[in-house]
């Protein structure tokens, strides 16, 4: 067992367990030693988080149980003593800067309002912060040194016995941070995982076990995120979801990630533990560019360059990855790490396939340009529709004749290539999806896939010190 720390010889605290989740949340779980009377008894549990949710408290021991509990968050401060002793008498202390001289007068504390006004005789002061100092009689009723939650317990017997006091509070969180150093010429990657723990709780946690759970468990609300969920813009990561198990534990839908030993978990505190380590996983660099519906530029725009890599068992890092920021390096001509890009990650399975945007090309670009657009019939599309109309319990059959009016725009995506070596670009339009959702493609210089109903793929080949123009016709409704 560790030695306890000098934080935990001064904490009332027991055997603490932590859970911390992602959300800005955490279950406290702390088994303490108590010695009860028979009958009503109040026992004060200093030490507890600061953000305590006093309405999620359970108490669990052997022959006790809760009648009434008080969470006193009035914490000592001078501001707060200040303001218990509004209509009290002070003694005002001051100092003779010249001499070193003391001379007391006996003050009524008048208000504490952005500064202190007191009344010392016949006259009526606001104290400087600076030449006095005030002595105060005591400590007011229920202002506290530490966080404390009171209980009133109703015991059956006397005696010692372990009681576990557990709760939820707010102020702690974790999040992954990940290393990635890219050999662009092995095709390789070192990726070192941190988890990155956040203690803003007002209460430190000594040689504490701690579990760390993936995921947002719900609070609050009816838990359904009704926002739409698209494909990332330019500029973020896309993540192709995969279908393998992580050898990882788990809670529920969530994954687990104990630390193994006891930590201190301080106030105010940053911490970062290891939990990834893989060597040589396979990794590649791409080029892709996304073009807004009519999207054209009188100049050429930089791509995006991104990081391509898999979380597959077989063919990359074998591991479920939480969310967070990933952290791109590259080794210089010198043989020195150098920073190249940084990317947010969400919880990501594994077998997942990730493009990570890392910044923007400097010799890569594409033109986008409207060539032409223009009106054409829908003869080739549709000329009658048939639709089957029931009112009143009456079925008919109803024929419409119709011939809409769509739009062919031709595009055109000039790609260049300043490079000494031949690249792919992967070219998405986006904005195809529309409300009408029958967006058409009658002609390619290149053949693309329809990733979803909003978006096509083109993988082009540009040559060395080269170009390539890909033309596109689009055939929609508006």
């Amino acid at each position: 067992m560790l030695a306890p720390s000098p934080v935990l010889a001064q904490s009332a605290q027991g055997d603490v367990s932590l859970t911390i989740y992602n959300a800005d949340l955490a279950l406290v779980q702390d088994t303490r030693e108590l010695t009860l009377p028979v009958g009503t008894a109040r026992q004060e549990f200093p030490d507890v988080s600061a953000a305590i949710r006093p309405e999620t408290v359970t108490l669990s021991g052997s022959g006790a149980g809760v009648v009434e509990q008080n969470f006193d968050y009035d914490l000592l401060s001078p501001d707060k003593l200040l303001d218990k002793a509004v209509g009290q008498t002070v003694t005002v202390v001051r100092t003779n800067p010249a001499t070193g001289a003391e001379t007391r007068e006996q003050a009524q504390v008048l208000a504490n309002n952005g500064g202190t006004i007191v009344r010392i005789g016949d006259r009526i002061e606001v104290l400087e912060s600076y030449g006095a100092r005030i002595l105060f009689p005591g400590l007011p009723p229920n202002l506290r040194a530490r966080p404390t939650l009171s209980v009133t317990l109703q015991s059956s017997r006397a005696g010692p016995r372990p009681v576990t006091l557990s709760y939820l509070s707010g102020g702690m969180g974790w999040k992954a941070d990940y290393v990635a150093l890219f050999d662009e010429a092995q095709g390789r990657m070192d990726l070192q995982g941190w988890i990155t723990l956040n203690n803003t709780t007002g209460t430190s946690f000594p040689n504490a076990r701690v579990l760390l759970v993936a995921g947002q468990p719900v609070q609050g609300g009816n838990g359904y995120d009704n926002g739409m969920r698209r494909p990332m813009p330019r500029g973020g990561v896309r993540m192709t979801p995969g279908t393998e198990s992580a050898n990882r534990e788990r809670l529920g839908d969530y994954y687990v990630y104990p630390i193994a030993a006891r930590t201190t978990v301080a106030n105010a505190q940053q911490k970062q533990v290891s939990f990834l380590d893989v060597n040589g996983a396979p990794a590649n660099k791409g080029y892709t560019f996304r073009n807004g519906w009519l999207g054209a530029s009188d100049e050429a725009q930089s791509v995006a360059t991104v990081l391509n890599l898999s979380t597959s068992r077989a063919g990359g890092l074998g591991d479920a990855l939480p969310a967070g920021t990933v952290r791109v390096y590259m080794r210089d001509a010198r043989g020195q790490p150098q920073f190249i890009g940084e990317n947010t990650i969400d919880h990501t399975p594994m077998g997942s396939s990730l493009s990570i945007r890392t910044g923007e090309a400097f010799d890569v670009k594409v033109q986008p340009t409207v060539e032409k657009r223009e009106r054409i019939t829908g003869d080739e599309w549709e000329k009658t529709s048939r639709y089957r109309i029931t009112v009143n319990g009456k079925t008919d059959d109803v024929t419409v004749e119709t011939k809409p009016t769509f739009w062919r725009t031709t595009m055109h995506y000039k790609v260049t290539n300043a490079r000494p070596t031949p690249v792919k670009v992967e070219v998405v339009q986006v904005g195809l999806e529309n409300w009408w959702q029958d967006t058409r493609v009658p002609s390619e210089s290149v053949k693309g896939a329809q990733r979803t109903a909003d978006e096509r793929v083109w993988l082009v080949d540009v040559p060395a010190n080269g170009e390539t123009v890909l033309t596109v016709q689009f055939d929609t409704r508006y």
